[in-house]
C-alpha cells in the first residue's frame, strides 16, 4: 500500500522522558552515526496504539534519544529506534518522513488502569512494559507550545526529512511501573519503577508532508 503523506490519525499514546547516559544514548540509540551524540537531558520512550490512520490500525514503540544538529545548522529531536505492527506503516513511514520503522509482533493487555505490552521479533521477546494511568484528564495541544520543540528530523538515504506533527486531545498521569528491554533491539533504559509521563487516552494527529533536502 503506498499512502503519501499528509496522514490522519486517532488513537492512545504514552510518553516518559528518561534520563540516559550519553553513552548508552550513543551506543545503543539507533541514529545515523553522523549525526554523532545527542544531546538534551533526557531521552523518550513512548507507546502509541493508533486505532486508525491511512495505513489502518498499528502499534508503536519508539524510543527518541535527544537532539542532534542536522545539516541545515539547526538542532532537532529525532528518532532513533522505532517498531510497529504494520508493514505498510514500515514502508511508507521510511518513504514519507525517513523515519527508520521496522515490523515487530506486539502483544497488549489491557485495563481500564493500564497496559501490559510485550515486542517480539520473530517469536523472541525483546522489550517488556508494564504501564499505569489514572487521574484526571486535562486539554492539550501541540499548538500550544513553540512548533521547534514538536518539530523533527529524520537522516535517510542522503535525504534530510523535516516535519512537524500536530495532535490535540486530552493528558492524564502515566507511570511506567516497569520496563526490561535488551539492548540490542532497544535500549536498556535504567528506568526506575514507577517513572512519572503522561497518558493521552484519546488524540488525533496530523503528520504531514516532510520537508525533504539532499545532504
Amino acid at each position: 500500500m503506498i499512502a503519501p503523506a499528509p496522514w490522519q490519525l486517532h488513537g492512545r499514546a504514552y510518553a516518559f522522558a528518561l534520563k540516559t547516559g550519553a553513552a548508552q544514548r550513543t551506543a545503543q540509540s539507533g541514529a545515523p552515526a553522523a549525526l554523532g551524540e545527542p544531546g538534551g537531558a533526557r531521552s523518550i520512550l513512548m507507546f502509541v496504539d493508533y486505532a486508525s490512520s491511512d495505513v489502518g490500525p498499528y502499534r508503536e514503540l519508539l524510543f527518541i534519544p535527544g537532539h542532534y544538529r542536522f545539516p541545515d545548522g539547526r538542532r532537532y529531536n529525532s528518532i532513533g529506534r522505532i517498531y510497529v505492527s504494520s508493514q505498510d506503516s514500515v514502508d511508507n513511514g521510511r518513504s514519507n518522513w525517513g523515519i527508520p520503522k521496522d515490523h515487530a509482533d506486539f502483544e497488549v493487555e489491557q485495563t481500564e488502569a493500564g497496559d501490559q505490552v510485550t515486542v517480539s521479533l520473530e517469536g523472541r521477546p525483546f522489550c517488556r512494559l508494564m504501564l499505569a494511568h489514572g487521574g484526571p484528564a486535562l486539554p492539550v495541544s501541540s499548538a500550544w507550545v513553540p512548533q521547534k520543540a514538536v518539530t523533527l528530523a529524520q537522516l535517510r538515504e542522503g535525504q534530510m526529512f523535516r516535519y512537524t506533527p500536530q495532535a490535540k486531545g486530552r493528558l492524564q498521569l502515566a507511570r511506567l511501573k516497569h520496563f526490561w528491554a535488551d539492548g540490542e533491539h532497544f535500549p536498556a533504559l535504567q528506568a526506575g519503577n514507577w517513572t512519572v509521563g503522561g497518558y493521552m487516552p484519546a488524540f488525533d494527529m496530523t503528520f504531514p508532508v516532510s520537508a525533504i533536502t539532499g545532504i
